[in-house]
């Protein structure tokens, strides 16, 4: 008995149960994601979950590279925008040091897929 009510007070159990009957087909998203000039990110953000979510490969691992390539894609965007939106020079070397080391990352998961023989994205 106390294993089930422990199953009921589990935040995962918590949000899907919040969740039931709700369809988010219907719902805009890109109004909430709506660019602002204290907050740029959002369409940037929303282009790299879909992609991320839509990354499949034959198994996990490569599966993973995908999900991952297009994450650190994501990050290049959002650097990219800071360093349009910000004369912060902190903030702008640390935005290039990132779209570098994200770059350099993207490189090395695609050549992790062409090595086990899959097209780089």
């Amino acid at each position: 008995m106390l294993a089930i009510l422990a199953l009921f007070a589990t935040p995962a159990f918590a949000q899907q149960a919040g969740h039931q009957g709700m369809n988010h087909q219907g719902m805009d998203h890109s109004k909430m994601m709506q660019p602002t000039a204290a907050n740029p990110y959002g369409p940037a953000e929303m282009d790299m979950h879909q992609k991320m979510m839509a990354a499949k490969g034959a198994d996990a691992g490569e599966t993973w590279i995908r999900k991952m390539i297009e994450h650190h894609r994501g990050a290049v965007a959002m650097s990219q925008i800071a360093l349009r939106s910000t004369q912060n020079a902190e903030i702008r070397s640390e935005a290039q040091k990132t779209i570098t080391s994200q770059n350099r990352e993207i490189a090395t998961l695609n050549a992790m897929l062409r090595k086990m023989g899959k097209s780089a994205q």
